[in-house]
């Protein structure tokens, strides 16, 4: 299945079912209002929202919407527009190593064992076309290209392959990044807070089944097999496979965040930046691209975004077709509309 929230009439929006082709969608608020309401109760809604999935094309009675049209006027809000819970990891050590080498540090042999994770403000999420608000781009604002999974219920010390069972969707994440906040808070040694703004999701989110051999083929359960589509400033940036160079899966992140505690339905959890070593790939992040140009030419040549820039994340399937509609998001002074 493919969905979508359409924005209002509350905070949580309003679900919305959409077609393979994301071109026509319908609500259905008499199955499940919400997103968070239909995670919640997946295992009783699932089989009627598969039906009036498949009866889009078929037919529905309900009404039809366009859903393009509605998400270039901004009106489709993220998948989960809001959730209990986001986490994100740093699967692609490529990424780490590279940004770690910008403060003259190395990647420590745990990353290889352990995964890389912190919690982040889950409270409000962007939508596909919303515009990112910053009150200065001088904070180094910086787009993270990632895959994400929105959860079911998990329990404590589940296995990857327990996990497995528990992946409700599949989702295309821009995780905002702060880039000259994130060096002081480090140094504290307590985590992300200013160094984060809101992050932004793809229009519509998808079940595995959807994927097919692309989320479980030969490079492992839990990797998403296609590349990620960036361009920033309107030019091509980068198209990193999102299945090669992870060190850990979707699945073992899950895990990993529920070694200790039970994970409610509606948990988003991250790829982290998508990250090749093949450096002919491209980039998801502005930051890494600038690690390499300070090694490779002396000095980092790419600029964090400025007031006015646009970015465009996308990951289309071996036919040419997008998945998940692309994220694009333009960078705003906060109070100038």
């Amino acid at each position: 299945m493919t969905l979508a929230s359409l924005k209002g009439p509350t905070r949580d929006g309003t679900l919305l079912l959409v077609d393979e082709n994301l071109s026509r969608a319908v609500a259905v608020p008499d199955i499940a209002p919400t997103m968070q309401y239909a995670l919640e109760h997946w295992r009783h809604v699932k089989g009627r929202l598969l039906d009036e999935f498949e009866a889009i094309d078929a037919g529905s009675s309900r009404p039809i919407l366009n859903f393009q049209t509605l998400l270039e006027e901004g009106k489709i809000a993220a998948p989960l527009p809001r959730t209990h819970q986001w986490l994100d990891g740093s699967a692609y050590l490529s990424h780490v190593e590279r940004v770690r080498r910008a403060r003259n540090d190395t990647v420590p042999e745990s990353y290889f064992t352990n995964p890389l994770m912190y919690q982040g403000g889950g409270d409000s999420m962007l939508g596909p076309r919303d515009d990112i608000e910053v009150l200065s781009e001088d904070w180094g604002v910086d787009l993270e290209g990632e895959v994400g999974v929105i959860t079911g219920d998990v329990k404590m010390g589940a296995t990857p392959a327990e996990c497995a069972d528990a992946i409700r969707l599949v989702v295309l994440i821009n995780d905002i990044s702060y880039r000259k906040l994130i060096p002081a808070e480090l140094q504290k040694g307590f985590g992300f807070v200013n160094g984060k703004g809101l992050n932004a999701l793809s229009p519509v989110a998808v079940t595995p089944d959807e994927l097919g051999g692309a989320w479980s083929d030969e490079k492992g359960a839990g990797k998403l097999d296609y590349r990620l589509v960036c361009h920033v400033r309107g030019k091509w940036f980068g198209n990193p496979n999102a299945a090669d160079d992870m060190t850990f899966s979707l699945l073992d992140l899950v895990s990993h965040a529920a070694k200790t505690r039970p994970l409610m339905a509606g948990t988003l959890i991250g790829s982290g930046t998508v990250s090749n070593h093949d450096k002919t790939t491209g980039y998801a992040c502005i930051m890494e691209k600038r690690v390499v140009e300070q090694v490779e030419l002396g000095e980092a040549k790419e600029d964090f975004l400025r007031f006015g820039d646009e970015i465009d994340i996308d990951m289309f399937d071996h036919h040419g077709e997008t998945i998940f509609g692309n994220i694009h998001n333009k960078l705003v002074k906060a109070g100038s509309k």
